[in-house]
């Protein structure tokens, strides 16, 4: 599978700024032959803190929307976050088109006192005293379908003061590839159990969505390795690159091999990396290295 990392200057509040360039570059990827597209973290707006309630998105979303339309315009897979305003209330059934996307899957968490659910079961959602939540939601589109969602499970430090976390960490399922993806964010590529988790219950393919900054660019491709050797599954790490106004980021975006061989990479500036990704080797690369035969899952709960 052709695939791509869409290393963008994300620019601070700037929504529509943001997703013609994100869309601009996408373009010159599908046009490459790219079957899926990974943009960075919150690639729309940044962490714009100081005005949440306005960035945010509630459902039916106008960005999620266009990425819709793009992604079933171009038959491709898009995937990164956006900022989501969540005010407990059901999104309607055909939010964004038939098929696609319903908020009945919604998420748990034990501030907000909802549920995460990208199987599609319903619900009951708990009343809350709040009026609203706001969350780093990741998606997926495949084809203009909502595969699925996800919410992130570990915001890092400041992100806990505005946003709810996420308490499901399932893959998301692709119909028409037959293909399952682990997602995370951002700092979740710090806590092997997440990517774990998301290889045991099969996933085909790790992707990591990121606004990763200065100074700590050994770490990033330290750690995104070590994602896909241990895991023994192909990685897709898209980072931002540019600056925000209490940071700047690298780039560094990279895409990996099931063997851990960075296949492309990134520098720092703005830019499409593209590669053409074996998905069919894990199998093999784990009869070789057995790893997830010799685990001893009994030794390693702390419960």
């Amino acid at each position: 599978m052709k695939v791509a990392c869409i290393q963008m200057d994300v620019l601070h509040c700037k929504k529509q700024e943001n997703l013609e360039n994100a869309l601009y570059m996408a373009l010159e990827a599908v046009e490459k032959g790219v079957e899926l597209v990974v943009f960075p973290e919150v690639f729309s707006t940044g962490f714009c803190y100081e005005n949440l309630g306005h960035v945010a998105e509630s459902f039916p979303s106008p960005v999620l929307e266009n990425l819709a339309c793009f992604s079933e315009a171009n038959d491709c897979i898009i995937l990164g976050s956006i900022i989501q305003k969540d005010s407990g209330e059901k999104c309607r059934e055909n939010g964004f088109r038939e098929n696609g996307f319903t908020e009945e899957d919604s998420e748990e968490n034990g501030a907000a006192g909802k549920e995460n659910n990208i199987s599609g079961k319903k619900r009951e959602i708990p009343e809350s005293k709040n009026s609203a939540f706001y969350y780093n939601l990741g998606f997926c589109f495949e084809s203009g379908t909502l595969a699925g969602t996800y919410r992130k499970t570990h915001p890092f430090k400041k992100e806990n003061s505005y946003f709810s976390k996420g308490s499901s960490i399932e893959p998301i399922s692709l119909k028409k590839q037959n293909l399952k993806i682990g997602f995370e964010i951002c700092y979740e590529i710090r806590f092997p159990e997440v990517a774990r988790k998301l290889a045991l219950a099969g996933s085909d393919l790790l992707v990591t969505t990121a606004a990763f900054p200065n100074p700590r660019s050994e770490h990033w491709k330290i750690l995104a390795k070590a994602r896909a050797i241990e895991n023994q599954i192909p990685h897709i790490a898209c980072n931002r690159t540019g600056s925000a106004p209490d940071c700047d980021y690298f780039g560094k975006s990279m895409i990996i091999d099931a063997w851990g061989e960075v296949k492309a990479e990134a520098g720092h500036k703005e830019c499409v990396i593209v590669c053409d990704l074996d998905l069919s080797g894990k199998d093999e690369i784990r009869k070789v290295i057995p790893v997830f035969e010799d685990r001893r899952p009994e030794l390693y709960s702390d419960s």
